[in-house]
């Protein structure tokens, strides 16, 4: 807060110079609104007095500025253009516009801002940072190129650390990775963000006592799934077993398992010959790695083929659908495709009573039960 006011200091000190061979302006009234931080007010004072036509660098840009801090960026803009007719190569003046580009969601002219202060001053870490963020895919060459640059200029700044490291993890990179978070935590040892990240990129390079040490540490801190992970992970290749299911278990008790994790679960009950176990968490792995909506979809694909006069591969997409979870769709599409495309009754009538036994819903589905029901009584009389 007293750099905040510093800053509104010095600039209400600019305006105020400027102002002695220009219309007056009340400092004192100036000074209390900046205090109070109504910037809207401030702005509109500002043009008011100054003129909205005014030409000198120094009005536009506060003017600029107060919009800018009262969350008016339409009107930030326009000044700050302005401004930037007058003096193209100032940094401040691209800085706020590449600001207020991004937060308009026009990332392309905040690119063009960014990119000419690159060609002003090719060290400055701030822009390699800011044009990281407009390109946030792991993959997208351009972030690693910022990264690589702004990492270079300033190798102890956790974010770009970080965000690098990542990209170099998504690359199978994972030395580099390792790497250039080590050099981050050596500046900054008590970043548990970076120690975090560094954990499943330890276990990559199989630096397992690292993991398990470091990880230890991580846990007494706060519950992360992902260290807990990490550990357990570093535990069973340790040939740990027993303390890799406990924390494993953990997970579970979190609700924080998934099929990965369910899946060493597993591996570590059968290294321990637990093959009950192991058994139950590979059902369990399986029933994890399978969606609860692939009966669904299986239904559609039959319903697809079913519309296109494919029944053989919609009895087929049907029955697979069976094969994931129970579904009264499901019994009622395959009833009506054997009675009225197959011409097949008695595996017709199977799959009307199957689809009554599934218990579908009494009153959304009303009309195919009723249908259900009316046509079993007829296919028994022909029967």
């Amino acid at each position: 807060m007293k750099k905040l006011s510093t800053l509104l200091l010095f600039s209400l000190f600019s305006i105020w110079c400027y102002a002695q061979n220009a219309p007056v302006l009340d400092k004192d009234k100036l000074f209390d609104l900046y205090q109070s931080q109504r910037y809207a007010d401030a702005a509109v004072y500002l043009k008011n007095v100054l003129g909205d036509d005014t030409q000198d660098l120094k009005a536009l840009t506060q003017i600029g500025y107060c919009f800018l801090m009262a969350g008016n960026n339409v009107e930030a803009e326009k000044y700050y253009s302005k401004a930037y007719q007058i003096q193209p190569q100032s940094l401040s003046i691209l800085f706020s516009l590449g600001n207020i580009s991004t937060k308009r969601g026009n990332n392309d002219k905040a690119k063009k801002y960014y990119g000419e202060i690159v060609k002003i001053d090719s060290n400055n870490f701030n822009v390699y940072k800011l044009l990281t963020n407009l390109y946030p895919s792991a993959k997208d060459s351009l972030r690693f190129v910022y990264l690589l640059k702004a990492n270079q200029i300033n190798p102890n700044e956790g974010d770009v650390a970080d965000d690098l490291a990542e990209v170099h993890a998504v690359n199978q990179n994972y030395d580099k990775a390792y790497e250039v978070l080590d050099i981050a935590i050596r500046a900054d040892r008590e970043n548990l963000v970076l120690q975090r990240a560094k954990l499943p990129i330890a276990n990559q390079l199989k630096k397992y006592p690292e993991v398990i040490t470091s990880g230890e540490i991580l846990m007494k801190d706060g519950t992360d799934a992902g260290v807990i992970k990490d550990v357990a992970k570093a535990y069973y290749y340790t040939k740990k077993y027993e303390k890799a299911i406990k924390l494993f278990s953990k997970l579970e008790t979190l609700l924080m398992q998934n099929e990965n994790t369910l899946y060493f679960t597993s591996l570590s009950y059968r290294a321990l010959k637990n093959y009950k176990m192991a058994a139950f968490y590979t059902k369990k792995t399986i029933d994890e790695a399978i969606s609860p909506n692939t009966s669904s979809y299986y239904a559609l694909l039959g319903l697809v083929y079913e519309e296109n006069s494919q029944f053989a591969l919609a009895n087929s997409a049907y029955k697979k659908g069976l094969q994931f979870k129970v579904s009264p769709t499901i019994y009622y599409r395959l009833a009506t495709l054997y009675d009225t495309k197959l011409k097949e009754p008695k595996a017709a009538l199977h799959y009307y009573n199957q689809y009554l036994r599934s218990k579908p819903d009494a009153e959304n589905d009303k009309s195919e039960i009723k249908f259900t029901k009316d046509r079993i009584a007829q296919l028994n009389l022909t029967d």
